[in-house]
């Protein structure tokens, strides 16, 4: 039998997940690498995802805690949309993928990871990045650790 280690699981498994929101928690700490914070605007940042679908797997979020779209002032809309559209460019020149999603999740019923904290996923895609493994399996298979795609979108963010 095949084994697949994904050991950075753990420490999210064990965590106590019932307190705090993690697009308001993670950017006050102050340790942008350690929270895989890649780059801050006035109102918004882009983080990794730490259980990501693909590497390179990207968040935006708000700063300001909002469940919805509607809820945020006008410039915070246009300063998420913008550092959005950052985020794919840097994710082109990083992994220059086929292909992206984009995706906004509000609510636990549309799949929500934090429903209350609205936040954009934008994922790099290639022609045959799902397998048997995806499907079958029930299993991602990721290429890359997480510190290195980091590494990888900072040093594209660093090229500006």
């Amino acid at each position: 039998m095949d084994r697949l280690w994904a050991p950075w699981r753990m420490e999210y498994l064990m965590s106590d997940k019932t307190d705090g929101c993690i697009f308001c928690d993670k950017p006050l700490e102050g340790d942008d690498r350690k929270n895989f914070i890649l780059k801050r605007s006035e109102h918004s940042f882009i983080m990794l995802n730490a259980y990501p679908y693909n590497s390179g797997h990207l968040m935006v979020a708000p700063f300001r805690h909002v469940a919805s779209l509607s809820e945020l002032a006008p410039e915070e809309r246009s300063d998420l949309m913008e550092l959005l559209a950052h985020a794919e460019v840097v994710l082109g020149r990083a992994y220059d993928p086929h292909g992206m999603n984009v995706g906004i999740n509000m609510g636990h019923c549309a799949g929500a990871g934090v429903p209350g904290h609205v936040h954009v996923h934008i994922v790099p895609r290639w022609e045959g990045d799902t397998n048997f493994t995806s499907v079958v399996g029930e299993t991602r298979v990721l290429p890359e650790l997480l510190d290195e795609t980091y590494t990888r979108l900072q040093n594209h963010l660093d090229g500006e």
